[in-house]
């Protein structure tokens, strides 16, 4: 993990372990203490959100601007990531996620999480695992980009079908498509309420 700036003093290994482990943003020892960087801080409370389901406090973490793209949702802007975030919350009835590996600096960010849940159209359980890349601007996410193994995704998604065929670039453009739907109705069925930014970020502009 990187810090914004480095420990008052040398610390042990042992000292260091200890911090590491502890979750707070500040990690104190006595008199010392380590601080994570703003972004890497983002990040955390990005997938703290996450954990909890609150897509508002997910969405709060992204620039107006923001740009996502993952091998299911390629090229989402603006409102339609947000948007994706809250159909992802709003459906994950049993999502469960694990996050670590957090770094940034004050231009960019990555971290490791993985999803645990039932994907509803087939009832099958999924583990995927997620290496994530962010980009900030203005103290806020502009550029998340998401990348796992699709192919892996599809077999415990689609049981054999994808196993078999979701290496294919058909398979893929079809679990593409169908994402796409999904979502274009979850904007429909919610109307301005799915796309809209957080009432902070709007009265900050």
């Amino acid at each position: 993990m990187k810090y914004g700036r480095p420990a008052c003093g040398l610390l042990s290994l042992g000292l260091l372990l200890e911090f590491a482990a502890r979750p707070p943003s500040i990690r104190r020892y006595g008199t010392l203490e380590l601080c994570m960087h703003p972004n890497a801080e983002l990040i955390e409370r990005f997938y703290t959100a996450f954990k909890h389901r609150d897509a508002a406090g997910m969405v709060a973490c992204y620039h107006p601007q923001v740009e996502f793209s993952d091998p299911v949702f390629p090229n989402l802007k603006g409102p339609r990531a947000r948007a994706m975030w809250k159909m992802l919350c709003e459906r994950g009835k049993d999502l469960e996620i694990e996050f670590e590996g957090i770094e940034a600096d004050d231009t960019s960010g990555r971290a490791h999480w993985r999803a645990f849940y039932t994907f509803t159209a087939t009832g099958r359980p999924v583990e995927n695992r997620i290496y994530a890349r962010f980009v900030f601007e203005d103290g806020r996410i502009i550029r998340h980009r998401d990348s796992f193994d699709l192919w892996r995704w599809s077999a415990q998604a689609l049981g054999l079908k994808g196993r078999l065929l979701g290496w294919t670039p058909l398979m893929r453009e079809a679990i593409r498509r169908q994402a796409a739907r999904s979502l274009d109705a979850f904007i429909r069925q919610h109307e301005e309420s799915a796309t809209a930014e957080p009432a902070e970020v709007t009265a900050a502009r």
